[in-house]
């Protein structure tokens, strides 16, 4: 399993909109109790442009992924000399993305933030933490999610408190058996600064049905 994003594409992209809707509430959304509520109706000036460049942004993070899977695939078989086919079906999803979707009889635009799509057939992918197992999951089409499901275990603390919490030490104890970075540098992505993966996918078993069970032998951190 790999990641990548847009490469700060999006965020630049989502810090201008953000701007243009501030300025576009000092006009017709006066009675925002805070700017950083501000949004674009749709059909407002921007709302097209932004969905746009949501859009472009999403297509070119995926197509990064399709290209460091293919990278990455390339340079293993010049060093596993034994012949191997990769998986004919990969599984490439968003976790963080606007899409148009229809829901409870309106198209709507749903936001997943932290979440992917888990309509019913389709792949995806649920991470845990640098020690912990992974899934790929198949959706069952739950409408009361809007066909979604988490995208990993989430953070049970901030990435400074783990880093005051734990030790070098504790790293090195809770990433055992995985080829992984064991400094202070990577201490606040700690197993333990995660929720327990298995009482995530336990606590949505309603949204997907596990279809392959995954342990890390390496954990690359970029």
């Amino acid at each position: 399993m790999l990641h990548s994003g847009s490469r700060g594409v999006g965020n630049a992209i989502g810090t201008h909109f953000i701007e243009l809707a501030k300025k576009d509430a000092e006009q017709h959304q006066r009675n925002l109790p805070d700017k950083d509520l501000a949004y674009f109706e749709e059909g407002a000036q921007y709302f097209g442009d932004y969905v746009r460049g949501v859009g472009w942004a999403q297509k070119f993070a995926a197509r990064n992924r399709e290209v460091m899977m293919a990278n990455l695939i390339a340079t293993v078989r010049k060093v596993i000399a034994k012949p191997f086919e990769s998986h004919v079906e990969a599984v490439n999803c968003h976790h963080n993305y606007v899409q148009k979707e229809h829901h409870f009889g309106e198209d709507v635009f749903v936001t997943r933030k932290g979440a992917v799509s888990a309509k019913r057939g389709v792949l995806g992918i649920i991470p845990g933490s640098m020690g912990a197992r992974s899934y790929i999951v198949r959706g069952l089409g739950n409408a009361e999610s809007f066909d979604s499901c988490s995208h990993g275990a989430g953070r049970v603390m901030s990435r400074n408190k783990a880093k005051k919490l734990y030790t070098v030490d504790d790293q090195i104890k809770a990433t055992a058996g995985v080829e992984c970075r064991k400094d202070a540098d990577v201490i606040d992505e700690i197993p333990m600064a995660y929720k327990d993966i298995d009482a995530v996918m336990q606590a949505q078993k309603d949204l997907v049905e596990v279809v392959h069970t995954l342990k890390q032998v390496v954990c690359v951190k970029g």
